[in-house]
């Protein structure tokens, strides 16, 4: 199960999942500009990048054996993206972050994911990890719609 589980979150950051698309792929093509560009009342691209890498960050310290230290208020704090390579930063991070989360959670022994996570109040190991799972899925969307707005609008 675990392994499954550590798939499913690969493949919404690289690639093979079953609705075909993914962080990765989206992000390939996006500048720094577009991606710090503001379209109507959403967050960039690079917002919605850092605030779903930072859940995952948070939950991959407590699969490191860490505290959990996040707060919602944080989650949109971003770095200032001005330059191709603080972009370049943001997703080597990401990628980074996603593929050390899914090795921990490929190595995780499956009773762990019935188990509390960090505190109870969280559920546990399963219902987090999947709701990082579906909280990506769910941003990607965003970021999708994101970019084909702009990429309109570069063509008008």
């Amino acid at each position: 199960m675990t392994e499954q589980i550590a798939k499913q979150f690969r493949d919404v950051h690289f690639g093979g999942n079953w609705t075909a698309s993914n962080l990765k792929e989206n992000l390939a093509d996006v500048t720094w500009q577009q991606a710090t560009t503001k379209v109507y009342s959403f967050n960039t691209i690079a917002a919605l990048v850092y605030h779903m890498n930072y859940y995952v960050s948070a939950v991959l310290k407590v699969l490191k054996g860490e505290l959990l230290n996040a707060s919602d208020k944080y989650s949109f704090d971003y770095p200032l993206i001005s330059s191709s390579e603080d972009w370049d930063k943001l997703l080597n991070k990401t990628w980074k972050d996603a593929e050390d989360f899914a090795v921990l959670v490929e190595k995780m022994p499956e009773d762990k994911l019935q188990k509390d996570f960090s505190n109870n109040k969280y559920g546990n190991y399963y219902r987090n990890i999947h709701g990082v799972i579906e909280h990506i899925h769910y941003h990607l969307g965003q970021i999708a719609l994101i970019k084909k707005i702009l990429l309109q609008a570069n063509e008008g």
